[in-house]
């Protein structure tokens, strides 16, 4: 019998974690805690397909045959996996820094390679997160569901890539192909009245920013934060504000920002350029403030073929299509600029 002077069963739903549903839930005398560790607040699900991902209504999936179709946002949603893994025929793990490309990117190679069409799959979680996976053979769980996919190709930051070949994960050759630039992420309205990388140390303002333990678009927003306002507004973002809880630290990518922006948790957020430009280009209620040249720091991507790799021969023609005319043409549509060698 229900006894009442105990507290009655409650569940509340966490934040969306970027799609992997974080489902929180308390029971008898403790209540759920607001700190979910990650600075967000317990709120019910807002279903929303508007604000919530996958923002591509299924584009994103290159699998033929999708059987049932069962997505529902905030709680069974896995943005950052694309395709039928036990039918495919090329496996690319890329960092997620462009997902959003990534469908016009698989059709445009499809057209070229017509026998890998509907047996494509790619994740694009962060570099170190994908390398995590790489290190357990290729497994990964997210909530009750565990498989194995082993990469045939691997994109991230061309330092990255090069360390892997040094380390001998990847395959020489590293191939550099388009270059990107940080930009600060705003909601439409710009509530908080950002102006400029110093307008992140401000007290009050609160921030979304890449987690450093795993994103390494962090390490460009450091040295670009010391390049505005010292040493002292990089401390200030990411580590005083995170101690105080005005800085919400990633636990995917940076597809969480926008989340957290429309959500009104964040008033800004450091990303890549591109990201702010598909977000408008969706329609959300998105906007970026540009850094200047002189604060900015410019990224290269590269991608190598995964040592060992099943399908070596389709990670290689992947590869090389990513500094293809059609290729470039889809990454120009979101800002990036084709990699130009210095040297050449």
């Amino acid at each position: 019998m229900h006894n009442k002077s105990t507290p009655t069963c409650r569940t509340r739903i966490g934040s969306l974690l970027a799609g992997l549903g974080l489902l929180a839930a308390a029971c008898g005398v403790t209540a759920l805690a607001a700190d979910t560790g990650w600075g967000g607040k317990a709120r019910p699900p807002q279903y929303k397909e508007s604000i919530f991902p996958p923002w591509q209504h299924g584009a994103n999936n290159p699998a033929l045959d999708k059987g049932l179709e069962f997505t529902v946002p905030e709680i069974n949603d896995l943005p950052d996996f694309h395709g039928d893994p036990m039918t495919s025929k090329l496996n690319i793990f890329v960092a997620g820094n462009y997902y959003f490309a990534m469908a016009p990117l698989v059709a445009a190679f499809e057209k070229e390679h017509p026998a890998l069409k509907g047996h494509i799959y790619y994740e694009t979680l962060p570099p170190g997160i994908l390398l995590k996976q790489m290190a357990h053979g290729g497994t990964i769980t997210v909530g009750n569901m565990t498989w194995t996919v082993k990469p045939d190709v691997y994109a991230a930051g061309l330092k990255k890539i090069k360390a892997g070949i040094a380390k001998g994960e990847l395959v020489a050759p590293a191939i550099p192909y388009v270059t990107n630039d940080l930009t600060i992420m705003i909601p439409k309205d710009n509530p908080a009245h950002i102006a400029s990388l110093t307008d992140l140390g401000k007290p009050g303002v609160k921030l979304s920013m890449p987690n450093p333990a795993w994103e390494g678009v962090s390490r460009q927003i450091e040295a670009s934060l010391v390049k505005a306002g010292g040493k002292k507004l990089e401390q200030t973002v990411y580590e005083a504000k995170v101690k105080d809880g005005q800085t919400i630290l990633t636990h995917i990518h940076h597809r969480q920002t926008p989340l957290f922006l429309m959500q009104g948790l964040a008033d800004a957020g450091v990303t890549w350029k591109s990201e702010a430009i598909f977000q408008e280009q969706v329609g959300h209620p998105i906007g970026h403030v540009d850094i200047p040249a002189a604060d900015n720091t410019t990224a290269i991507y590269g991608v190598a073929v995964v040592k060992g790799a099943a399908h070596p021969e389709a990670g290689k023609e992947w590869a090389e299509f990513l500094r293809t005319p059609a290729a470039l043409t889809i990454f120009e549509k979101y800002g990036f600029k084709p990699y130009m060698d210095k040297a050449s």
